[in-house]
């Protein structure tokens, strides 16, 4: 996983030599003081870079070409501390390829209402030099996430912090390659997808590979590096089988799949039940595991969403909670308390986990192999989100559905999985016909650490439509806003 504070946010302080050399040192004093405050603080994940204060056009230009050669910089975060003529900006915003915060805020909190002079008013000018700035960014067609208040202010610095998380996983899909071992299942829609379209717009290189070169490592896989996998398998979870066999073939796949994906370099995978050739159990345990680690998963060859769960992880990164692949499986249809439960075959992800997992060999039904090894668990409680990226045709379209996960009231002995249960907003109906009506995937990312805000903006710096399923949700509502969407997206 990327460690966060690697990551850099260049802070681009504006101002102009028009105040002269005294002012110019304040607002430089106060930027460096302001930017080491945000590295201070817990809820800002990332790193922020103090640049000298940007008095024209050149300086100006330099500091972004900079930002943009900077492979650790995940984005800019501009203040204009006292008036800087936006026209200054032109030049340097026509090359910025890294996301952009603009924050409009003031160093001093309150006004010196006893000796406030010309200045003060001279020096402290956030009030006129960001709205100079925003416009600007506005006329341009830049994208950007406003965000006003003081800047010791806690829930600013938590709403900072947020869109830092959206521009790590904006900056985990540049760089992220994903393998497919297979295709998509048969005669399945929704897996499918524009995977140009998708290098284009997020970064993501989407490679396909047989299962034959899974199987080739899975040959060389040694009886030393099955029996370091299963030290770590008991380490972690909870052996409740006698089936040792089944579950040293998931060591040695998951050996062999890491093996693979660190020599690619690939952060993603899917796998394809209808495709195993020689293999002897479809990767369950082997998949859980390697997403406990921080890789995308997702099964039945749904590269799309392997994909996000990557970048929904990275974005989590350093907070209580997991993310996981998951399926909508079934629904409880209690009047007043309807809820659905998602599960898969194999692989959900214990990083969701509410228990020590359980290992457990049991026949799976479909796949025709033998009875594979895989972690069963109830998943946690609490708020959580519903993420699914869809290919519309001409545009993606990201779907975000906030839920409630509750604990799983009774035993379910004959159905061996990790499962989670949920309440989705603003209820059952609502959102499972909202969720409809935009297209939503079977398939979907389950997250307690990252919120519908950060997705917005992660979908916001990408250029991708965004669709949110909440507490305010009303279906007449969201079919209009689904066909203005669609109108608007076909103009562009």
């Amino acid at each position: 996983m990327t460690n966060l504070k690697k990551l850099t946010f260049h802070f681009l302080v504006g101002s102009q030599d028009l105040y002269g050399a005294d002012v110019l040192k304040s607002v430089d004093e106060h930027a460096r003081e302001m930017a080491a405050y945000f590295n201070a603080d817990a809820r800002i994940p990332g790193t922020v870079v103090f640049v000298p204060v940007l008095r024209n056009s050149d300086g100006i230009a330099r500091a972004i070409q900079a930002a943009n050669t900077d492979a650790s910089c995940a984005g800019v975060i501009t203040w204009m501390h006292t008036f800087s003529p936006s026209k200054m900006w032109i030049r340097g915003l026509s090359t910025l390829q890294k996301p952009l915060l603009h924050l409009d805020t003031q160093y001093f909190r309150d006004i010196p209402w006893g000796t406030i002079d010309m200045d003060y008013m001279n020096l402290n000018q956030s009030a006129h030099g960001d709205r100079e700035h925003g416009f600007i960014l506005s006329r341009m067609r830049i994208p950007q996430k406003a965000l006003a208040g003081y800047w010791k202010d806690e829930t600013l610095l938590s709403r900072i912090g947020a869109w830092m998380r959206a521009a790590a996983g904006v900056a985990e899909g540049r760089k992220l390659r994903v393998l497919r071992i297979s295709d998509n299942m048969r005669e399945v829609a929704v897996t499918e997808g524009d995977k140009v379209e998708a290098h284009i717009k997020f970064g993501w290189s989407v490679d396909h590979y047989g299962v034959e070169d899974l199987i080739a490592e899975v040959e060389k896989t040694t009886e030393a590096e099955i029996d370091a996998q299963m030290a770590e398998y008991r380490e972690r979870y909870a052996l409740q089988t006698e089936n040792v066999a089944a579950v040293r073939y998931q060591a040695r796949e998951e050996a062999a799949l890491k093996r693979f994906l660190e020599a690619g370099g690939f952060g993603a995978f899917h796998t394809n039940f209808q495709d195993l050739q020689q293999l002897k159990q479809l990767p369950g345990l082997a998949a859980q595991d390697l997403m406990r680690q921080g890789y995308g998963f997702a099964g039945e060859g749904d590269w799309k969403t392997a994909a996000m769960v990557r970048v929904v992880k990275a974005m989590g990164e350093g907070r209580t909670g997991g993310a996981s692949f998951m399926e909508d499986y079934t629904y409880h249809l209690e009047p007043g308390n309807e809820l659905v439960l998602g599960a898969h075959m194999l692989e959900i992800c214990p990083s969701i986990a509410a228990e020590k997992p359980a290992v457990k060999v049991v026949p799976l039904g479909i796949g025709d192999r033998d009875p594979p090894a895989r972690l069963t668990f109830r998943a946690a409680t609490g708020p959580a989100v519903l993420v699914s990226l869809v290919d519309m045709g001409e545009r993606f379209r990201l779907i975000v559905n906030d839920v409630e996960c509750v604990a799983q009231p009774h035993d379910m002995p004959n159905l061996p999985v990790a499962a989670a249960l949920w309440k989705p907003l603003p209820d059952f109906a609502t959102s499972a016909e909202a969720w409809m009506y935009a297209g939503g995937a079977h398939h979907s990312v389950l997250s307690y650490a990252v919120t519908a805000e950060e997705l917005r903006d992660w979908a916001e710096i990408v250029d991708v439509e965004f669709v949110h399923i909440g507490k305010g949700t009303r279906i007449e509502d969201l079919r209009r806003d689904l066909a203005l969407n669609d109108a608007l997206w076909k103009l562009r």
